[in-house]
């Protein structure tokens, strides 16, 4: 016998709560499930098969509960085209503008940061198993795999935003998701200059690095745009290069035509098929390569990387975690030291220094500002010393009253040691450029 149409309770024109809402969305997406035909449907594609899809969810509407107004009607059908094609709530905040991170803490604790401040988010999720569905959806969606055995994993969703996420019994409240926004469209130079993050001289500078195939590490830590800016100095390769990226969860957006992008797998449950960032490394050197990208190198990789800077390979670039450009070494050679092979440390300061050109330093300062601090040329070897200069710096000078840093950026006055190889290649840049001097202003 089937089930009765859904009514709210008597003396109301709509729905009586956010339960009744959400009891409501579950019977007509169960009801859309089984009127399906999927022979049929497997015939249509993208906006023709949402669209017919709509219409069903229109007339279930009408069928099971035709009192609601039209705003709840509307949120009701958006919402179960979302559970039956998206990510269920979560396409909410994918919408949502503004956001930079998405952290979801179980079901019912949504977190968001916006303008560079952390706030609860009103969106919630059924319960765990709902979250859990979700989140398949999404793993699966670019071969990944979660569950008791692999408990941990790392994906990206379709428009190159990068997610982390752990369940139970690993995390305690529920499965865990963090999400690392970057949208479909990256952000541009001026985008970058209009918010602060560097000047219209320190572009310049970073734009004959590139064309002049300078060796570059992008440093910093958690959400301080590394990615982000290692996708706008991208712009600056040539198009007739070809670029080999290397990645654990594929997010970089470069515009070049000739890119090849490479992508780490993790063990299957069986504990084999493990492909890791130095097996493709290696592999991408057999490829013909004239630049080779790694989105981030955290761990062994980082002697290939290095190699592979030294041995033909110039204008790669790698972004690396740490605080300040010289920390950048010393995490480099940890990095290289977990990965078990046996040289010593000076052998691979020599490696460095004589593969990196420059070391860009990103930070995120207090309140949310994110800014380059540091542009640092690397020279040489001064008996076991890493021998770096700075060329243009951030400044802080001090808090403003919403909480924010402010400060200021300044060249050094320091003529870079690599100018020589920046004229060979074309490249043509103020006198005054390298003047110590406020800059920006």
């Amino acid at each position: 016998m089937p089930p009765a149409p859904f009514t709210p309770p008597r003396g109301r024109s709509g729905l009586s709560s956010e339960q009744d809402f959400e009891t409501l969305k579950r019977l007509i997406h169960g009801k859309l499930v089984e009127k399906l035909d999927l022979s049929r449907l497997g015939d249509l594609e993208g906006d023709t098969l949402r669209r017919e899809i709509r219409l069903v969810v229109e007339h279930l509407c009408d069928t099971e509960n035709p009192l609601l107004n039209r705003s709840e009607r509307e949120r009701l059908i958006e919402e179960v085209l979302d559970e039956t094609f998206g990510f269920g709530p979560l396409e909410i905040l994918l919408k949502e503008q503004g956001i930079a991170d998405i952290m979801i803490n179980g079901p019912k604790n949504v977190f968001v940061e916006k303008g560079g401040r952390i706030l609860k988010h009103d969106v919630t999720f059924r319960d765990n198993d709902h979250l859990l569905q979700i989140l398949d959806r999404i793993v699966s969606r670019v071969g990944r795999r979660v569950d008791e055995t692999c408990p941990m994993v790392d994906a990206r969703l379709p428009d190159g935003s990068r997610l982390n996420a752990i369940i139970p019994p690993l995390a305690l409240d529920g499965p865990s998701l963090t999400i690392r926004r970057f949208g479909s469209k990256p952000l541009s130079l001026e985008d970058l200059i209009k918010f602060g993050a560097f000047t219209p001289e320190m572009v310049m500078l970073l734009e004959g690095a590139m064309k002049a195939r300078l060796n570059c590490i992008i440093s910093g830590g958690t959400g301080s745009g590394k990615t982000t800016l290692l996708n706008t100095l991208s712009s600056f390769i040539p198009n007739d290069q070809r670029v080999i990226t290397i990645e654990d969860a594929a997010e970089l957006q470069l515009q070049q035509e000739h890119v090849l992008r490479l992508e780490t797998r993790p063990a299957n449950i069986e504990g084999k098929g493990r492909v890791t960032a130095t097996d493709l490394v290696k592999n991408a050197l057999r490829m013909r390569p004239d630049r080779v990208i790694i989105g981030e190198c955290r761990g062994a990789e980082a002697l290939d990387m290095l190699q592979a800077m030294n041995t033909g390979h110039e204008g790669s670039l790698t972004t690396i975690h740490a605080n300040t450009p010289r920390d950048a070494v010393s995490r480099l050679e940890t990095m290289i030291a977990m990965g078990g092979v046996d040289i010593p440390i000076k052998a691979v300061r020599q490696q460095f220094a004589a593969a990196v050109d420059i070391i860009i330093q990103a930070n995120r300062l207090q309140g949310g500002p994110r800014k380059i601090t540091h542009i640092t040329e690397v020279l040489n070897m001064e008996q076991e010393t890493v021998v770096m200069q700075d060329i243009f710096l951030f400044v802080q000078d001090g808090i403003g009253e919403d909480g924010r840093a402010f400060g200021h950026f300044e060249s050094t006055g320091v003529r870079p040691a690599f100018m020589a190889r920046l004229e060979a290649a074309g490249v043509r840049l103020p006198a005054n450029l390298f003047q110590r001097r406020p800059v920006g202003r």
